[in-house]
């Protein structure tokens, strides 16, 4: 009486998977889908494209294309961040494949925040190629990591040494931003100062494991992330005609960073510009002001990400090609 039941769960179980389950993740695929074209689509008609094209025509063509330059770069040293992950856990993915995925996270991250971009895509292309989640969440964290500890670093020194004329009725003058550059500063070498002296490699912290990495892993984060930083505020100070001083422009676009964050606005729309424009209109027009600033969302945000759209859907025809059963000849010969 009880083989039927148990010829049918062999049946149902033999590839080790219940017959529903593919189905569930082809649903669960095209919900993933479906998401990432709404969030495009809205992102897209948030942004009023004839105003691009006129900020567009009025900026030199000699300083879009510097700009464009300065954008590229920063995207590919960002793109190295999780190099240093693939380092610090051993994992065996390639560079250039490595390299891709961080690029097409970033450029999502940036458009429509960092739960969709820099977390879940980060999980679905690594996934994709290979890596357990645990690996996943180790790159991901050191990423993180340098990208904040390069922030600290740079915003700290901005905030220190060329203090913003901040509004009158902002709770904070020039002189309680340069204690705020002072502490952040504190905090970046307090870190150095931990990878240089810290005996245990990882910290147990309620329950959750901490890695520090060494020395000389530290100083390359810092290297390279205060080096995208600057490279962010060089494509702004480009496009804003060079009207105002770099570290200026710089300290202006470190605030709109972590004002973006704080409103989880994706791509901090209309959050960047109130800050430019509350910091800098004493100092600019605020029409060049934008004008500056919708050159950059086009060239930092809206371009990589296109490229990024086209790099993502070729990497999930890629991996689903990869992943589709093989037809193999049967063992057994044809019947004569």
């Amino acid at each position: 009486m009880a083989a039927a039941p148990v010829a049918a769960a062999a049946k149902t179980t033999s590839s080790g998977r219940r017959p529903w389950w593919p189905w569930v993740k082809r649903i669960g695929t095209w919900v993933f889908f479906a998401l990432v074209v709404w969030l495009l689509v809205k992102q897209a008609r948030g942004i009023d494209w004839d105003d691009v094209l006129r900020a567009f025509a009025k900026l030199p063509t000699s300083t879009l294309a510097l700009a464009a330059g300065l954008a590229a770069a920063s995207f590919a040293l960002y793109s190295t961040f999780d190099l240093l992950g693939r380092r610090l856990t051993g994992h065996p993915l390639g560079a250039a494949k490595v390299m891709s995925v961080t690029f097409v996270s970033y450029a999502f991250n940036l458009n429509l925040g960092s739960l969709v971009g820099g977390v879940a895509f980060r999980y679905r292309l690594y996934s994709r190629l290979g890596l357990d989640t645990p690996t996943i969440t180790r790159v991901l964290g050191f990423s993180m990591l340098t990208n904040w500890f390069g922030y600290l670093v740079v915003a700290g020194a901005a905030f220190c040494f060329w203090p913003l004329e901040l509004p009158a009725d902002w709770k904070i003058g020039s002189g309680g931003l340069r204690v705020l550059g002072a502490v952040l500063l504190a905090i970046g070498i307090g870190y150095l100062v931990l990878c240089a002296t810290a005996h245990e490699k990882t910290l147990r912290l309620r329950g959750h494991a901490l890695e520090v990495p060494t020395l000389r892993m530290a100083l390359l984060q810092l290297v390279l992330s205060c080096a995208n930083w600057s490279l962010m505020g060089g494509v702004v100070w480009l496009l804003l005609q060079q009207k105002v001083a770099y570290p200026e422009v710089l300290a202006v676009l470190l605030v709109g960073a972590v004002a973006g964050v704080i409103t989880h606005v994706p791509a901090g729309l209309g959050v960047l510009e109130a800050v430019f424009v509350a910091l800098l209109s004493h100092r600019l027009p605020q029409g060049q002001i934008l004008a500056g600033l919708i050159g950059y969302r086009a060239l930092y945000y809206l371009a990589p990400l296109a490229i990024a759209t086209v790099a993502y859907v070729a990497m999930e025809l890629r991996a689903r090609r990869a992943s589709s059963p093989i037809a193999t000849p049967s063992s057994k010969a044809p019947p004569h």
